[in-house]
């Protein structure tokens, strides 16, 4: 079936100006002429949409056994494996194993691809204790292990090659990264996970016996009760690890550089929020209190002179020149005594779940799942209870599995619940005709000048203010959306290039402003292009492409999750990414006239403030606009498809700012090592003015790999973005 898309007016625009010392700013746009009429001439009626303005409402949990057929001993971690389908156990006596994840899976079909018994001190808190997986590993094949010494019990950071071919995990492959000598066995801590950052962070206890036998919780020169951040992938690859120049503690007399934070009794486990990168972590107490705290650089979290939220022993002083920070939540010993850290849940199975900080506690077998609203507590629900839980585990996916002492994996159910999302595109009433995209009333199409880069893709795009609400409005900043606003985005795919006619429908987005949280979630298009089903998860299809005079070329799709949709529409970017002034600063093809979309807006009191005249506001240039600067598509572009994460308050927990006003010698780029690998290359910089070949953010925008930005959804390189970022940096 044939569809025309919208037919929109490209502005020719200047290309020199200000922008905060970016040198790319474009001029404000010339003002319309006199009585041009607008696009809309009053507001349009806003109908009913079935939507709901709240996350899903969690109903009755329980928790079922994953694999009733699979059986481990002792098992203390599940995870996902990159790039591979399968999930693999860790068994506290030295163990790893790999298996495809079904109910019907049998111990004859898992596979032992780490065996370290005969290396490892299984007694009590020792053992083979965590287990991360190096960003990389699709290439480098690198695992790390955090394990107890035998003979000595010292804790030992090690990394090891799984190798593909023999799917096996080689003892000769090990390199010590770091060890620390153990002088109880008891608050080893034993996580260790990769932040955002692409650096290592390791947990370690106070030494054990209690109440902080050694001294060592406000001690900055021992590793004993800290948080670690380290390289290990070193500028030498002889050295088992750099210290991160943006460490807290460098340069602090009598200070371990590798610290990141401090004042912990038994981190036992610790996990990064896949969406925004705060780091959470469970801390077991000592007689009173179990703790969760979220995790900063450089911060104090009190032991050994608290514990939790009460004071502990009031002769032992906090470090010279810190402060206590505070655990987000801490509970008494009548609800459990050994607090097991977990994970904010962001997978798509249990949609009311979403967003919510699971944990546990291993003797009550309490599991809650915690709501944090960014500054304080507002729900702690108690989901099931389960024996002896030993930690969570996160798959590819974001889906959460528990294992416990026994080793019995669990996973949960939900039954009940409300506000549960309709299944179907058509069952949301956004359109009135499905088969022409015809929105409902007061649902209004617009565009934007430069789009995200989406491999291709064909879009179309529409937003839903309630009736009787207002935008906040900013000139160069976020705009501020009521409760109840509705993001749509349309996508198509040329199945022959360059030919409209071939396009075909392949998902449609929804972006929903909630009463407490934004979410997002994906239909896609069935076969016949009826209608368009709501996905539970992340889903990929392989398209076959047609290029005139070249032939067929395959290309991967992936349909995103609702944390994929969450990954790019962070807090910190505002959550509507592409509507905000310099974006949709341009001309559409409204229903009564073609005209600039701010005016139209203003024009029927859709901002909270009258905007006029609108020509004072600048615009974004278009990707392929060879009118414009180098630097102004240069910093466009990545303050469209990278700035999302990378600037302050970002998910990435790396310390760039790529938004267009932020100034090149701000932007901590331009000069600056790498902070998440060098990718190999000799003397690399993030930005290495005059050489592209020698900059990172170049060659990540370029690769297809692991090391590819933006990191997910993308499978076919922008070649405009290649060389116009290309051609700044040469001219840097």
């Amino acid at each position: 079936m044939k569809r025309l898309l919208f037919a929109v007016v490209l502005l020719a625009v200047a290309s020199c100006g200000g922008g905060g010392g970016t040198g790319g700013a474009q001029q404000p746009l010339p003002p319309p002429p006199q009585g041009m009429p607008f696009g809309l001439d009053t507001r349009p009626a806003v109908a009913a949409v079935n939507l709901p303005t709240q996350a899903p409402q969690p109903g009755t949990f329980s928790l079922d056994v994953a694999f009733p057929n699979l059986s481990f001993s002792a098992a203390i971690y599940v995870s996902g494996v990159p790039g591979d389908a399968r999930l693999v156990v860790m068994e506290q006596g030295g163990r790893l194993w790999a298996f495809a994840p079904s109910a019907i899976a049998t111990n004859a079909q898992r596979r032992l691809v780490l065996d370290l018994s005969g290396q490892v001190q299984f007694s009590g808190e020792q053992g083979l204790l965590g287990l991360a997986f190096d960003p990389d590993f699709a290439t480098n094949r690198f695992i790390y292990v955090h394990y107890s010494r035998s003979g000595s019990g010292t804790s030992r950071i090690a990394r090891f090659t799984w190798d593909s071919g023999a799917d096996i995990v080689s003892l000769a492959s090990e390199k010590t990264i770091l060890e620390l000598p153990q002088p109880a066995a008891n608050h080893n801590g034993g996580a260790l996970a990769f932040g955002g950052d692409g650096l290592l962070y390791v947990a370690f206890g106070d030494g054990g016996g209690g109440g902080d036998t050694y001294g060592n919780g406000q001690n900055l020169a021992t590793w004993h009760g800290s948080i670690l951040r380290i390289d290990v992938h070193p500028s030498n690859p002889a050295d088992a690890y750099d210290v991160p120049p943006t460490n807290p503690f460098i340069g602090r007399a009598g200070a371990l550089p590798e610290i990141w934070a401090f004042g912990l009794r038994n981190p036992f486990r610790f996990s990064f929020d896949r969406q925004n990168g705060n780091l959470w972590l469970g801390d077991v107490g000592q007689n009173a209190r179990e703790e969760i705290d979220i995790v900063t650089s450089g911060g104090n979290y009190g032991w050994s002179r608290f514990e939790g939220t009460l004071l502990f022993n009031s002769g032992v002083a906090l470090a010279s020149g810190t402060s206590h920070t505070p655990p987000v939540l801490d509970y008494p010993r009548t609800d459990g005594a050994a607090v097991i850290g977990g994970y904010v849940y962001r997978g798509s199975r249990l949609a009311s779940l979403f967003g919510r900080y699971l944990y546990a506690d291993y003797i009550s077998g309490n599991v809650w799942a915690l709501t944090w609203n960014g500054a304080q507590v507002i729900g702690n629900q108690l989901l099931d209870v389960a024996s002896n839980p030993t930690s969570f585990g996160e798959t590819n996916a974001g889906e959460l599995y528990l294992a416990t002492q026994s080793g019995t994996i669990y996973e949960l159910s939900e039954s009940g619940g409300g506000g549960a999302l309709p299944s179907t595109l058509s069952a949301t009433g956004l359109f009135s005709d499905l088969a022409n995209l015809a929105p409902v009333s007061g649902l209004i199409e617009y565009d934007i000048n430069h789009p995200f880069w989406s491999d291709g893709a064909l879009k179309r795009r529409w937003l839903r203010v309630p009736a009787g609400q207002r935008i906040t409005f900013s000139p160069a900043g976020d705009w501020v959306f009521p409760v109840g606003t509705v993001f749509v985005k349309h996508f198509e795919m040329e199945m022959t290039e360059g030919n409209p006619a071939s396009a075909r429908r392949l998902e449609t987005r929804v972006l929903v402003r909630g009463s407490n949280e934004w979410f997002g979630f994906t239909y896609r298009w069935n076969g016949q292009e009826t209608d368009a089903d709501l996905l539970a998860a992340r889903e990929t299809e392989i398209l076959t492409i047609q290029v005139p005079g070249v032939g067929a070329r395959q290309q991967q799709y992936d349909y995103p999750s609702r944390t994929d949709c969450l990954q790019c529409h962070t807090a910190g970017a505002g959550f509507a990414l592409g509507v905000r002034t310099r974006q949709v600063n341009r001309d559409f093809a409204f229903p009564l006239a073609t005209d600039n979309q701010l005016r139209t807006y203003n024009h029927i009191a859709l901002f909270s403030t009258d905007i006029s005249p609108v020509d004072q506001y600048q615009s974004f240039t278009a990707p392929d606009d060879a009118g414009a600067s180098l630097t102004a598509r240069a910093r466009t572009y990545l303050d469209v498809n990278c700035a999302q994460c990378h600037r302050p308050g970002g998910s990435t927990g790396v310390d760039i700012d790529l938004r267009f006003d932020t100034s090149t010698n701000a932007m901590n780029a331009v000069g600056a090592a790498p902070q998440a690998g060098d990718l190999g290359i000799a003397n690399a910089r993030i930005i290495a003015a005059g050489s592209k070949e020698t900059s990172v953010l170049w060659q990540r925008v370029r690769a297809l790999d692991g090391n590819r930005m933006p990191p997910i959804a993308s499978h076919l390189v922008d070649q405009t973005a290649v060389d116009v970022l290309g051609a700044w940096i040469d001219a840097l």
